[in-house]
């Protein structure tokens, strides 16, 4: 019967898309991915890789596949730093720093993320002053209606190879840092960690004889030109997704803290130890169990919102899909591609996140 229910879905796949090929054909619409090799001929406002109009339309759905991930990582990594704030100020006894964040849950879990994001892109792009008039914080880094402006290092040739190579020392010195001296606390490892990895840097930039240098941005006309721009749409998507996530990362992380047994404050104060070593040492890594399998689908959850990106015209992922299928109407392979990326991401954040919670289980004899 298991066979048979097998071959019945197998023959209602092909039935189908026998059926959708067939009436594609009918209607003259073009089928298959051969537009992908054919050049793409439109521009995308900004992109962490280098693009051109006359790159292919596969390369730029590798540059949209980029921007989200970036957008992700950059979310992901300020709701777990902000989460972990938002959830000590929650269990704060101080009764203002615990009201405000309770309040802040409040206001951010029950308005719409999009809303949320409309609301930010209108503050940048109307709020902040003219390139001429831009507002300077700080030395070298500009504020203005058009975008953020900032210092950058810029290498010569072969600073390509560099920061291979630096990225590969960091995940070297992580992996014999954790095999070696796992029975150190993480907190106490990381200022090692940093040392090494940057004083290994500069050795591995000394070595390869680098051109290196800071170029900051300098107003030319009506615009500033050279250095680091942030555009406002990246700084709306990521100031929206950052604070809207923080709000159910801190919800979660504050679960986790307040479900470890009380017991386990009272004997760490029995010890003589003070409430922010029993937080980090004790309760924080017992609560991590709880913690890890709803931030797993938090994280995805995510992943998933920077389609929302497309509201203020960041170009992610969806925003280059829907501009391939205006290009080509090549719709059905478009929108395959979109869900192959975002199914291959999600399957890779789960198995990451899975992993790590199998680390950090209890296992019972």
């Amino acid at each position: 019967m298991q066979i048979a229910l097998l071959g019945g879905l197998l023959g209602l796949l092909y039935w189908v898309a026998g059926n959708a090929v067939s009436n594609l054909a009918e209607r003259g619409i073009r089928t298959g991915f051969d537009f992908l090799f054919h050049p793409a001929r439109f521009p995308i406002s900004e992109s962490i890789v280098h693009y051109t109009p006359s790159d292919s339309f596969l390369w730029a759905f590798v540059v949209g596949v980029a921007n989200t991930l970036w957008l992700s990582v950059i979310a992901v990594v300020l709701a777990t730093i902000g989460g972990l704030f938002l959830a000590l100020a929650q269990l704060s006894k101080h009764p203002l720093l615990s009201r405000l964040a309770v309040g802040y849950v409040t206001l951010f879990r029950n308005i719409p993320l999009i809303v949320q994001l409309l609301f930010f892109y209108g503050l940048v792009t109307s709020s902040l002053p003219a390139p001429r008039d831009a507002f300077q914080p700080v030395s070298g880094v500009f504020l203005s209606l058009r975008g953020v402006y900032a210092p950058t290092l810029v290498m010569g040739p072969g600073g390509g190879w560099v920061i291979a190579a630096s990225i590969l020392l960091l995940i070297a010195v992580i992996r014999v840092g954790h095999r070696r001296f796992r029975h150190i606390g993480l907190l106490r490892r990381l200022p090692a960690y940093a040392a090494i990895w940057f004083l290994g840097s500069i050795v591995i930039w000394w070595l390869a004889d680098v051109p290196l240098g800071l170029e900051s941005p300098v107003l030319h006309g009506l615009n500033f030109r050279g250095g680091m721009y942030l555009s406002p749409e990246f700084a709306a998507i990521t100031i929206g997704l950052a604070l809207y996530t923080t709000a159910f990362t801190g919800e979660i992380i504050r679960g986790g803290i307040e479900a470890v047994d009380k017991g386990q404050w009272e004997g760490g104060r029995a010890l003589g130890l003070r409430d922010r070593q029993i937080m980090f040492r004790i309760v924080l890594p017992q609560a991590l169990r709880i913690i890890v399998p709803p931030m797993t689908s938090q994280y995805l959850s995510t992943v998933k919102n920077t389609t929302l990106a497309v509201a203020v015209g960041y170009p992610e992922l969806g925003l280059v899909v829907n501009t391939v299928i205006n290009q080509t109407g090549q719709a059905l392979e478009s929108i395959m591609v979109m869900l192959g990326v975002f199914l291959t991401v999600s399957l890779t954040v789960s198995l990451i996140m899975n992993r790590f919670n199998a680390k950090i289980a209890l296992v019972e004899r």
